[in-house]
């Protein structure tokens, strides 16, 4: 990131803002015609305020870039948004992270500095990359002691030797909007204190846009993972349905 980019953010900020107002997915029952609920699972820990979002079982290791605008510190309460459909099954469609109990106003796209800003439209978002169905939340100064735990564990495939017995758990646990394999946990990096919630992306693998709410003094009260747009997702199944 250096001054030009900056510059150029400050000119396409306001382009780059979810056109959803996100929040109505925690405070309504439907939306669209499709039930909602809301799951609390846990706080995830930010001691820095230097926010990581990536895929847990591709992305999660000290290399990774946070976003540039820093959130607060502190322990922090996150919040699924779960749309339970007869079409889509129980899907994960937003995440929350509340900072303040202030009411978003806009959302602006959570990036690193590094994107290519020439050109962007409202259509654009830059996201993160899912490639094995999950989504986490962390800090940047959380990562070097993953890369500890990762170094120091003896595993063959860390999903399947490690982390899939704690998804199970997980369900056991709370079965509710859950698949019997798991679809969420809030995992405590061995011999910390620090906790990164884990869950499932959406419809799986894909880009997902990740957005900071701003309330009306313009100070960061939220974080907000989009994994679906429910009136998006509708009106794609239809234009679908007519080619058919």
């Amino acid at each position: 990131m250096n001054e030009n980019w900056l510059q150029k953010y400050e000119e396409v900020k306001d382009v780059l803002i979810c056109p959803t107002d996100l929040e109505t997915y925690f405070t309504s029952d439907e939306i669209a015609g499709q039930p909602l609920e809301t799951m609390e699972i846990g706080n995830v820990s930010l001691p820095s305020g230097k926010i990581v979002v990536r895929d847990p079982l591709v992305d999660l290791n000290g290399n990774q870039s946070p976003y540039f605008i820093h959130a607060p510190k502190g322990d922090f309460p996150v919040t699924i948004a779960v749309v339970k459909s007869e079409d889509w099954g129980d899907r994960y469609a937003v995440v929350k992270v509340e900072f303040t109990k202030e009411k978003p106003i806009v959302y602006r796209e959570a990036l690193v500095g590094i994107e290519e800003l020439e050109g962007v439209t409202e259509d654009d978002y830059f996201g993160f990359g899912v490639d094995a169905g999950l989504g986490c939340i962390t800090d940047k100064e959380v990562l070097p002691f993953v890369d500890k735990f990762v170094d120091e564990t003896n595993v063959d495939n860390f999903y399947d030797d490690y982390f899939a017995a704690l998804f199970e758990q997980s369900y056991k646990d709370h079965p509710e909007n859950q698949r019997d394999a798991g679809d969420w946990i809030n995992w405590k990096v061995p011999n910390t204190n620090y906790h990164i919630p884990m869950f499932a992306s959406g419809f799986g693998d894909g880009t997902y846009p990740v957005y900071f709410a701003y309330d009306t003094h313009d100070s960061i009260c939220g974080l907000y993972i989009q994994f679906i747009d429910i009136e998006l997702a509708l009106s794609e199944d239809g234009d679908e349905d007519d080619v058919d």
